[in-house]
């Protein structure tokens, strides 16, 4: 199917991917804010924009198709844990000098889509997904050479997304309902947290008073302005360009944390990286060959 607008598409799209990279600057606003009081409110104020944005951007019989089938929302109840899980480590990450394995994770997460797919959903993979695969392995292999240890943070951050998005395969909801079910179902954990921690930052009266109340009610718009550009790129963009205008995102973040925040590139991350962009390389060579194929 033909893009019906491909610039405004491309627009959209790399305006998602931006806003998306950039969320380091954001957080590092709020990192006097322990990481689990900044999801717990991202959680919250997700969910109360996202519910007002869905009285004005009509979705229609979306609750209907839930309400008729209630293992989606079992369904949904997954996915949500599994993106606040990613929220959660990806916060604590760039906020305590890992933004160089968070840049990392979400370069591993397509290689490693290929993968689930093969293994969870019994699809072939092509002679230079192997390639590309086998390459991230060997990235990740030599970290743990050189280093000694896993690169966790990469990990754990490429693992929750990649199964989110199977996850959310499994449940055919549109992505801004989808992501208002998901919040509303974490919304008691998130109150529980709140009544539970009664010296919390944000439980004290006079802590909405500080610049840092405003930023936290902000993960709110913060967290649904990206998407709602995405799905707007969605309707005028193959899904593949999508998949590759997603290296904008670590990107972004990996210059942030080298040029901004002083993280140390040392030459075993460095090899690493090389090994997963070679891997990347590979994987959207494979794409871009399967498309002239097809066309």
């Amino acid at each position: 199917m033909h893009a019906a607008n491909p610039r405004r598409g491309y627009l959209l799209g790399i305006s998602a991917y931006i806003i998306w990279g950039l969320f380091p600057l954001y957080f590092k606003a709020i990192q006097a804010v322990p990481a689990v009081e900044i999801i717990v409110h991202r959680v919250l104020w997700s969910a109360l924009f996202g519910s007002l944005l869905l009285l004005v951007w009509k979705h229609p019989g979306w609750w209907r198709e839930l309400r008729d089938n209630p293992r989606r929302l079992a369904i949904l109840a997954l996915s949500g844990t599994l993106i606040a899980s990613n929220w959660l480590v990806y916060v604590w990450a760039v906020n305590n000098g890992h933004m160089l394995e968070s840049s990392l994770g979400y370069y591993i997460n397509p290689l490693l889509n290929v993968l689930l797919g093969m293994l969870l959903l019994g699809e072939r993979l092509r002679r230079l997904q192997w390639v590309a695969v086998a390459l991230a392995g060997i990235g990740v292999a030599q970290q743990v050479w050189q280093v000694g240890s896993l690169p966790w943070v990469s990990l754990v951050l490429a693992l929750t997304f990649g199964f989110y998005g199977l996850i959310r395969k499994q449940a055919p909801v549109a992505a801004l309902p989808g992501l208002v079910v998901e919040t509303w179902l974490l919304v008691p954990l998130a109150l529980g947290w709140m009544l539970l921690n009664p010296a919390a930052q944000s439980a004290q009266a006079a802590f909405y008073t500080s610049p840092e109340a405003l930023w936290l009610v902000a993960a709110g718009p913060v967290t649904l302005l990206p998407l709602l550009c995405f799905n707007a790129a969605a309707r005028h963009l193959p899904y593949t360009t999508l998949g590759f205008l997603q290296y904008v995102g670590p990107t972004l973040v990996l210059l942030q944390a080298v040029f901004l925040f002083d993280e140390k590139l040392s030459s075993s991350t460095l090899v690493t990286f090389a090994f997963i962009w070679a891997g990347l390389a590979v994987y959207s060579l494979d794409a871009w060959l399967t498309l002239r194929r097809r066309a």
